[in-house]
């Protein structure tokens, strides 16, 4: 994740490039709507944009002597689904390269699919499949969270497995060969992003409940009105 400026070769950065912009533009719209048929969410909206951009920030020394990030595109994913966090992801990623050096403009692409598209679906994949496996709300957010983290990563190995093959086992030895650079560190960062998703999102529970339960999160278990005719035996 945050490839950085001119690392990859010109094709590379371009096939990228032209395979994130229908999910980019999609999430354009996907927002606008949101925007539109719930401007309630505005501020939980931009929350999920912010908490994205300063997490993914966060750059921690590898042992390898890369470095690795937080990405926290996965409560974003479960809250607004995954069209609009490709949207806010990528204008994150657009924000860090300009300001902060972290990524590129040519390698925007690259990085906006890995983060923005694939971490997102992946992270909202595992959400629903929690739920549906009875694993409950909680459990369901540190899933989203922990592999959207993860499938970022993956997903920048094998972009750069692709870029740079190694020279006797090709493309896989590559992948295999980039994996082990991040995986030292990103298991247990994916699992310290999951913890802090879940804290996070028990605070949303109590300050945002309205906007959770219009966003299909929460169910609203308001009690059901008593019946006048009824009395008592």
């Amino acid at each position: 994740m945050h490839i950085a400026e001119g690392f990859l070769p010109p094709v590379h950065a371009a096939a990228w490039t032209v395979a994130a912009a229908p999910f980019v533009i999609h999430g354009g719209r996907a927002v606008v709507r949101q925007v539109r048929d719930n401007p309630q969410t505005k501020l939980l909206l931009g929350a999920a944009g912010a908490f994205t951009f300063v997490l993914s920030a966060i750059k921690l020394p590898s042992v390898t002597g890369s470095s690795s990030h937080p990405t926290g595109t996965g409560l974003g994913a479960v809250l607004f689904r995954p069209p609009v966090m490709a949207f806010l992801g990528t204008v994150v990623l657009l924000f860090q390269a300009l300001l902060l050096a972290h990524g590129g403009l040519t390698t925007l692409g690259a990085n906006a699919f890995s983060m923005a598209i694939v971490g997102p679906w992946v992270g909202y994949g595992a959400y629903r499949l929690v739920g549906r496996l009875g694993g409950g709300l909680e459990v369901s957010v540190f899933a989203a969270m922990s592999l959207a983290d993860l499938a970022t990563y993956c997903t920048t190995s094998m972009q750069l497995g692709l870029a740079f093959p190694d020279p006797e086992t090709g493309v896989a030895g590559a992948v295999a060969k980039f994996l082990s650079i991040f995986a030292v560190t990103q298991i247990p960062l994916a699992i310290v992003e999951g913890l802090v998703g879940v804290l996070l999102f028990r605070i949303l529970r109590d300050v945002a409940r309205p906007e959770l339960i219009s966003l299909g999160v929460l169910k609203d278990e308001q009690p059901a009105p008593s019946d006048p005719t009824r009395t008592e035996a």
